[in-house]
């Protein structure tokens, strides 16, 4: 029985190396289409989760990850030559950016090395993590083949981006529709054979290229608006206007325009990072993009702004941010998750420490974080803690969190997330 016949019948053993943001939630999708899954994970804590049914990401319930546990559909291993028993498999691993903001593809390079030597004829593999166009088939095609196999003869290989977007009540999985490009037209049929099974939507593309450039024009196009909106909001400031009321005026009009918002620097595994892909591939075609590069100077410097915002407002009250009691409120990359990669207020808590701020938080989804390798836990957030507090600064603004009682104690609240929206308070300062 050939991979596309394995695939329509429901019998194809299914494969996922890596178990975090993308790897998990696509594994419980793959299960719950019927496909008996093995999940591939270099950390052993990780894997024993799985195994005993517990979820460790938001977006997976526990109860729905332990029924296809339980049902023999979900499994999980350090041992990777279990690959050898799949018939496809998705490689869902990280993608960060070296110290000098270039592309880090070692995560890659190792998962495709780790399962090579068990590759077989007529095995799928899919690259989903997010990486610049070129990659599937410069880099990772190479190592795969170096088994003995060939892309387009014995193997399917193709590229579809992760388009996760943790915490999203709508668009999960299933629901957000998937980019597919293989490195031949066999290659693409096969992934979109594969992924028909337990997404929704699937949009072949034309190429390997074509699909790894979309997820980089999706996030870049993020990251070059918030950029204009955070440039916007140092020029209100000197015009004193508010920049929060004119997008709330311009997202009236029902065509022409997305609201996009100002905030303290970007957060998350993707729009800080991907465009850096983008513009790092560009300089092998002679090519400058002004526009990428303008922009993650700007949100880059965000932090910077922040801090020197929360100065001028403390001296208003003629109070030196040195030795002041800083409340930071909130220090997720995004309201109601626990992910706290690239958040912005990991360097904005730096910042308070080399500024001899004494600092403590609250986060309801984060218990503790590392701040120049000295880890600090949650406080509980009372009106007790606030009234204490020399400002509060609100970095997340997570839904649940009184922000009334907040105002009406806090000595001094700098919102840089307009969280405090409505409230008309003198000691309530907005970015």
């Amino acid at each position: 029985m050939g991979l596309r016949e394995r695939i329509e019948s429901g019998e194809a053993v299914l494969g996922v190396v890596g178990l975090g943001y993308v790897g998990l939630p696509l594994a419980v999708e793959m299960a719950k289409a019927g496909h008996r899954v093995i999940g591939l994970e270099v950390s052993a804590e990780k894997a024993d989760l799985v195994n005993a049914g517990t979820s460790y990401i938001p977006d997976v319930p526990t109860q729905e990850l332990a029924d296809l546990v339980s049902a023999g559909l979900i499994e999980a291993t350090t041992d990777f030559s279990r690959a050898g028993e799949t018939d496809a498999i998705a490689i869902c691993v990280p993608t960060p950016l070296n110290e000098m903001k270039e592309p880090d593809t070692s995560y890659m390079e190792t998962a495709a090395r780790s399962i090579t030597p068990y590759l077989h004829p007529e095995m799928l593999i899919t690259l989903e993590s997010t990486t610049y166009p070129g990659t599937t088939e410069e880099v990772i095609q190479p190592i795969l083949e170096s088994g003995g196999l060939k892309v387009g003869t014995d193997l399917y290989l193709a590229f579809s981006p992760e388009r996760v977007d943790p915490g999203n009540p709508v668009y999960q999985t299933r629901n957000t529709p998937k980019v597919i490009g293989g490195v031949t037209p066999a290659c693409t049929e096969a992934a979109v054979a594969l992924y028909g099974r337990y997404i929704d939507t699937v949009v072949p593309v034309s190429s390997t290229r074509v699909s790894e450039m979309t997820k980089l024009l999706e996030n870049t196009f993020r990251g070059v608006n918030i950029a204009l909106m955070n440039e916007l909001l140092m020029l209100c400031e000197r015009m004193d206007i508010n920049l929060w009321e004119v997008i709330d005026a311009a997202k009236t009009k029902p065509f022409g325009y997305m609201a996009f918002y100002p905030g303290p620097g970007l957060g998350g595994h993707c729009i800080p990072i991907d465009p850096f892909y983008l513009s790092w591939k560009a300089k092998e075609y002679d090519f400058r993009t002004e526009f990428i590069d303008l922009s993650g100077r700007i949100n880059e410097n965000m932090p910077y702004y922040v801090i020197n915002r929360l100065m001028d407002a403390m001296n208003d009250q003629r109070k030196p941010l040195a030795d002041s009691k800083v409340l930071v409120l909130g220090v997720a990359y995004k309201s109601d998750i626990d992910d706290m990669r690239e958040s912005p207020a990991i360097r904005i808590a730096e910042l308070l420490l080399e500024k001899q701020a004494r600092i403590v938080y609250h986060d309801p989804f984060v218990p503790s974080f590392v701040v120049s390798g000295t880890e600090v836990t949650s406080v509980e957030l009372t009106p007790e803690t606030v009234a204490d507090a020399d400002v509060v600064l609100i970095i997340t603004a997570h839904k649940d969190i009184d922000y009334g009682m907040i105002a009406s104690r806090a000595s001094l609240v700098f919102d840089t997330r307009n969280a405090l929206a409505g409230v008309d308070s003198q000691n309530v300062v907005r970015l």
